[in-house]
């Protein structure tokens, strides 16, 4: 619409400063002709805009200019207040400040959309990390925030999982993220990541750095996840789901993908796995609604457990006399082991 692209060119202008006709248009994907329209609109509604020409030349506000924020549709009022999440503005000192700006946001709406953000924020509340995740701990959080803000070098006592643990390193903080409760902060050289709550010691420094201009912390906290993801799954398993099986994840997603049904109804499917031992502990918890089919050690290993279990509740139960088992074990399960029903002692 007209009216939202008006508005769109004159808050460009006021954040950005002097900028083209080519330049507005490719941000607004609209022809530079169309741009040369709008401009003249604006004018003739008395917005101090003035153009120059020539290499350095495009269109400016009027210093000093400001508009209040009547261009606000009512969707992007009601988005702007549940984008402000009071936890982690908070967790970096920024709650003061949010608050602030959100007060002097919701007096400038006019009367109507003020209603709308006041509603959404109280019907909408966002909290990110998981029921069962102890919150971290990161002191050193609004201070690598503000090294973040300032470009300024930063020099940290981290622990990493592998030998030698606790290392140190000379940081240039690019940016924070925050994933499911976590925070991390991306920093170079490299660009490499770090667990804001694995730092031991942080020592804050004058010394400023150059942020890459070509550095989007966006798009390569995406890449940065796909990498993770696929360094995580470096193995695969052949396994057999029992029908209406509930599964989440990449075993849900593979079995919806590649999932063939056999003639009984389970689903054989291909998945990927981190290791022998994870996807023996994730693949447990399913009981008897999935067969491992490959590869042997993880068919082998699972059988282990099932038999060590089948002793140890038999073993009780046998306590007053043995029973015939309902139901025998599969030979896999048995092999090597000792009878289901040990003798009494």
């Amino acid at each position: 619409m007209k009216s939202s692209r008006l508005v769109s060119i004159l808050l460009l202008l006021q954040t950005r400063g002097r900028m083209t006709a080519a330049d507005l248009a490719e941000e607004l994907d609209v022809s530079v002709r169309t741009v040369y329209r709008d401009v003249e609109a604006l004018s003739a509604a008395g917005v101090p805009l003035y153009g120059d020409a020539g290499h350095a030349g495009g269109y400016r506000l009027l210093d000093g200019y400001r508009t209040r924020l009547t261009g606000l549709t009512e969707g992007e009022a009601e988005a702007l207040f549940l984008a402000g999440v009071p936890g982690p503005a908070a967790e970096l000192g920024l709650g003061p400040v949010l608050a602030a700006a959100q007060l002097k946001v919701r007096a400038a709406l006019p009367r109507e959309l003020r209603t709308h953000a006041d509603r959404i924020s109280g019907r909408f509340h966002l909290d990110a990390p998981g029921w069962y995740a102890d919150a971290d701990d990161t002191p050193y959080l609004p201070a690598i925030a503000d090294a973040v803000w300032n470009a300024r070098v930063l020099h940290v006592l981290y622990r990493r999982w592998r030998e030698p643990t606790d290392v140190r390193r000379r940081l240039e903080p690019y940016g924070l993220v925050l994933k499911a409760g976590r925070w991390y902060v991306v920093a170079g050289p490299g660009p490499r990541t770090f667990r804001v709550d694995q730092m031991l010691e942080l020592t804050t420094t004058e010394e400023e750095f150059s942020r890459p201009e070509t550095f989007d912390l966006a798009a390569y906290w995406t890449a940065y996840q796909q990498e993770f993801h696929d360094r995580l799954h470096r193995a695969e398993a052949v396994i057999r789901i029992a029908p209406g099986t509930a599964l989440t994840g990449p075993t849900a997603r593979a079995a919806e993908v590649n999932g063939r049904v056999d003639k009984d109804g389970w689903t054989r499917t291909t998945v990927p796995i981190e290791s022998i031992d994870q996807a023996h502990d994730a693949f447990l918890g399913l009981g008897a609604a999935i067969e491992v089919l490959e590869p042997a050690e993880l068919r082998e290993r699972i059988a282990r457990t099932v038999a060590a279990l089948a002793r140890l509740y038999a073993e009780q139960a046998c306590a007053g006399g043995c029973p015939k088992a309902a139901t025998p074990l599969p030979a896999a399960a048995t092999e090597g082991t000792e009878a289901v029903c040990p003798p009494r002692r």
